[in-house]
């Protein structure tokens, strides 16, 4: 009985990381246990997406943590020469607005004087919205002004573009606005 004890306070003494280093076991080695060799980083078996944030046109860099297909995590990329890997408050969200069980994924319409919100394809809704601004164009259209000169614009549609926007699709978009005759183009980012 009493050897046996002796033989196992033996064993978790040669386990200690104190006499591991006293028999020359290298300080990394002495240091590790077996609970320590188990453990992984957050991201072990993850694949790592480098992207920009969504929200405005300042294009921060991100990094995307996937696992098996899902996102996992998002943050700063710290090689990005605009940000060095911080985000602003809504950027560091990010990663809730992606997998936030409530956000829409659908298209919704709500009918004239109806009470709720009703899910439709979003190739109708695309041509419902068409079908909307050629009508209310058409409808309020001001070829001239009062005093004869020509407008040719429409003063019932304005236009809300988003701060992600780049340069190029901003252009399209006043291009778009202009050849329709919609003068009230703003961009979310000022707001």
């Amino acid at each position: 009985m009493l050897r046996r004890t002796l033989r196992k306070v033996g064993e978790a003494l040669a386990r200690w990381p104190v006499a591991q280093q006293l028999r020359g076991t290298p300080l990394g080695e002495a240091a590790l246990t077996a609970r320590t060799r188990s453990l992984h980083s957050r991201l072990h078996d993850v694949r790592t997406v480098a992207s920009v944030c969504p929200y405005c046109a300042v294009g921060c860099g991100t990094l995307v943590h996937v696992r098996n297909d899902e996102v996992i995590d998002i943050e700063g990329n710290p090689e990005s020469p605009i940000n060095q890997g911080t985000l602003c408050p809504k950027g560091a969200d990010t990663f809730q607005y992606t997998v936030n069980p409530d956000r829409l994924t659908t298209a919704l319409h709500r009918r004239p004087y109806g009470t709720t919100w009703e899910p439709v394809d979003l190739e109708w809704a695309m041509r419902r919205i068409a079908h909307l601004v050629r009508e209310t164009r058409d409808r309020t259209f001001i070829d001239r002004d009062d005093a004869g000169r020509i407008v040719r614009h429409t003063p019932a549609i304005g236009f809300l573009g988003g701060a992600a926007l780049d340069n190029e699709e901003n252009y399209l978009i006043k291009k778009l606005c202009v050849g329709a005759g919609i003068v009230f183009v703003e961009n979310q980012a000022r707001i």
